[in-house]
C-alpha cells in the first residue's frame, strides 16, 4: 500500500466497497464517477454483482439504480480476502454497524485506509478502540459523516465560522425520515437495538451541532422507542453556558418520504434551509431586507466526503474536515441522548 506521505499526483485510489446495501451501492457510484478512484474489489456476503450487474436497493431517500460495473472488478464474500488482495489501498465499510470495529481494526492492521460508514461503533467505548488503532497505523480511517460536506451545511459551518451575519442567538435541526427500506427488511428491526433513528439519522445533526458550536455542556432529550428498544424519535435540547440556544429533531416516524432543515438566528438575519424547495432550498434573509436565495454545489455530500477521502490518501495528508476522533465525540453526545430519553432527566456530556 502506499505510505501516509506519499504525494500520488496523476494516479488512481484502488478501492474495495465492502457491504452493497443502499449506502454500498451509493459510494460505489460516487467512486465510479470520481476520476481519482479505480474501483478494483466489491464485497459482500449474500448481495454480489450478477453478469457484473448490481441491482439496486432502497434506502432513507430513494431506491438506488441498477450499476454496471466492468467484469475486472473482483468479487468477494469474506472481508479477509478483501485485506488479503495487494492491489486493495481503500477499505470502504458500508456494513451493519456491530460489524465496524472489528472489520475497521482488520482493515487497519492490514496496512488499508478506511473510509468507515457512521455511526463507527454502537457505543463510544468500542469507538475509542477502533481511534487508538487507527492512530498507530499506517492507513487513515475517517468516519462517513456526509453533513459535513453537504452543500447548504458546509455553507453553514463557513458562514458561522465567519460571523457573516453576526452571533448565533438560536438554532433548529431537523431531520425526518420514513422507516428506511433496509430497516423493513429487517437490517434494524430485530431483538438487537442498533441506535434506531438516534444513530442512523439524528446522529448527522447532533454531529453538526458540535461542528458548529462545540461540545455541549449537558442534552435533554424525549423520545419514541421501537419494538426492540431502539429510540426511532428524538428531540433535544443542547445546553451552552453561553448559548445559543439550540434544539434538533430525528425521527424514522415520518408516514413517507424525506424531509430536512435547518433555522439559524443571527444577530443580523437568519438562514433558512428546507430541502423541500428544491433548488430555492436555501434563503437568507437579512435584518430589514427581502429573503434571497443562496445557490448551492449540485452535487450531494456522499461524493464530496469521497472526493475528500480520495484526496487525503493521494496527497498522504490526514483527513482534516472530519475525524475518527470526531465520531468518538459525536458518539458521546448521543449516548447523553439516548440515557436522557430513557430516565427523562438532563444529562451532563
Amino acid at each position: 500500500m502506499k505510505s501516509k506521505t506519499e504525494n500520488g499526483a496523476n494516479r488512481q485510489v484502488r478501492v474495495a466497497v465492502v457491504g452493497l446495501g443502499f449506502m454500498g451501492v451509493t459510494h460505489l457510484r460516487a467512486y465510479l464517477e470520481d476520476k481519482s478512484a479505480c474501483v478494483v474489489a466489491v464485497c459482500d456476503s449474500v448481495r454480489l454483482p450478477v453478469n457484473g450487474v448490481l441491482a439496486g436497493v432502497a434506502g432513507n431517500i430513494k431506491k438506488s439504480d441498477d450499476i454496471n460495473l466492468d467484469k475486472q472488478v473482483k468479487v468477494f464474500r469474506k472481508l479477509e480476502d478483501v485485506l488479503a488482495d495487494a492491489e486493495v489501498e481503500l477499505v470502504d465499510l458500508c456494513t451493519p454497524t456491530p460489524l465496524h470495529p472489528e472489520q475497521s481494526i482488520a482493515a487497519l492492521q492490514a496496512g488499508k485506509h478506511v473510509l468507515c460508514e457512521k455511526p463507527l461503533a454502537r457505543t463510544s467505548a468500542a469507538a475509542q478502540e477502533i481511534l487508538k488503532v487507527a492512530e498507530a497505523s499506517p492507513g487513515f480511517l475517517m468516519p462517513a459523516m456526509c453533513m459535513r460536506f453537504w452543500p447548504g451545511w458546509s455553507w453553514l459551518k463557513q458562514t458561522v465560522d465567519e460571523q457573516t451575519y453576526g452571533k448565533v442567538l438560536a438554532a433548529r435541526v431537523r431531520r425526518l425520515s420514513e422507516m428506511p427500506g433496509w430497516s423493513k427488511q429487517g437490517t434494524d428491526t430485530g431483538a438487537t437495538d442498533l441506535g434506531g433513528a438516534l444513530l442512523d439519522l439524528h446522529m448527522h445533526d447532533t454531529d453538526f451541532v458540535q461542528f458548529l458550536f462545540g461540545r455541549p455542556k449537558s442534552v435533554f432529550s424525549n423520545g419514541v422507542t421501537g419494538p426492540n428498544g431502539s429510540i426511532d424519535h428524538v428531540t433535544t435540547q443542547y445546553n451552552y453556558a453561553a448559548g445559543p440556544a439550540v434544539h434538533a429533531e430525528g425521527s424514522w416516524l415520518l408516514a413517507k418520504g424525506f424531509h430536512m432543515a435547518y433555522t439559524l438566528h443571527c444577530e443580523r438575519g437568519t438562514m433558512d434551509y428546507d430541502l423541500s424547495r428544491g433548488v430555492e432550498a436555501l434563503q437568507v434573509t437579512e435584518t430589514g431586507q427581502s429573503a434571497r436565495v443562496s445557490k448551492l454545489d449540485h452535487r450531494d455530500g456522499y461524493g464530496l466526503e469521497i472526493e475528500h477521502m480520495l484526496q487525503c490518501v493521494l496527497c498522504g495528508r490526514s483527513p482534516t474536515v472530519v475525524s475518527a476522533r470526531d465520531a468518538v465525540r459525536t458518539l458521546e453526545i448521543c449516548e447523553a441522548e439516548e440515557k436522557s430519553v430513557r430516565t427523562g432527566e438532563v444529562v451532563k456530556v
